[in-house]
């Protein structure tokens, strides 16, 4: 993935030129091949795309092949009107309601951040802005919450080996418990991990880890997603686990 700091001094270049530059995180390249080769491997036939943002993940696993159904979550209003558009373009590509994902079925309050995809129901934390400027919130907006136990059994009716994608800048916890009935159905998990703290109270890489093996998977892939370029560190994974023997 390209650093998000290179991402903000391109922006910044071509802002002084006058224009504006939007760029999103994708899975393109090596990382997008390896993952197709993985749910390939593993005959995925449904991905569950929790945090869809504008349609980024489906959108580039349909552009790379996969030949499956893809079902997105996304709760931010504007991000929604633009990952509908996007799924338009392939028949397979369903998009839920507007809501979050999590542990309760209610209405909760999600912050947004200046570039969209940092948006989270936590905290952000100084670490996170002080590296990546454009993830500063700039508001709010209150939206519906779902349990993936409550929404998903009916789309579980013809698929075979549904894999479920997480990246909710640090709600992943939230998102498994409120699946725990459904995760015994799950083939795969992908989760976004971060090795430091950069929502407030977000499960951190060792714990969220240790969560995945106890829900019976085993790590296949890692995929650096958010680096410090100054110092070389890693903030933040892809994680990508199947059930052992599949």
């Amino acid at each position: 993935m390209i650093g998000r700091q290179v991402i903000i001094l391109s922006r910044k270049i071509v802002r002084d030129y006058g224009w504006d530059l939007n760029v999103v995180p994708l899975i393109g390249g090596v990382s997008g091949e390896r993952l197709l080769k993985l749910l390939t491997v593993q005959n995925i036939d449904l991905v569950i795309d929790v945090g869809a943002n504008q349609g980024q993940y489906a959108n580039q696993l349909f552009e790379l092949g996969y030949t499956g159904k893809v079902l997105s979550f996304e709760p931010l209003s504007l991000a929604y009107q633009k990952l509908q558009t996007a799924s338009r373009a392939y028949p397979s590509w369903e998009v839920a309601e507007r809501c979050a994902v999590g542990d309760i079925d209610d209405e909760i309050e999600i912050n947004v951040s200046r570039n969209s995809f940092s948006s989270s129901i936590l905290p952000i934390q100084p670490t996170h802005t002080n590296l990546a400027p454009d993830s500063e919130y700039i508001g709010t907006e209150k939206v519906k919450i779902v349990r993936l136990d409550t929404v998903l059994p009916k789309y579980f009716r013809q698929a075979k080996a549904p894999f479920l994608k997480i990246d909710v800048q640090g709600f992943d916890e939230q998102v498994l418990a409120g699946a725990s009935a459904i995760l015994p159905q799950i083939k795969g998990l992908q989760l976004e991990l971060s090795l430091v703290e950069l929502y407030k109270g977000e499960k951190l890489f060792q714990e969220m880890l240790a969560k995945a093996f106890d829900l019976g998977f085993e790590l296949h892939n890692l995929f650096p997603e958010f680096t410090d370029e100054k110092t070389g560190r890693l903030m933040q994974a892809d994680a990508v686990f199947f059930r052992p023997g599949l």
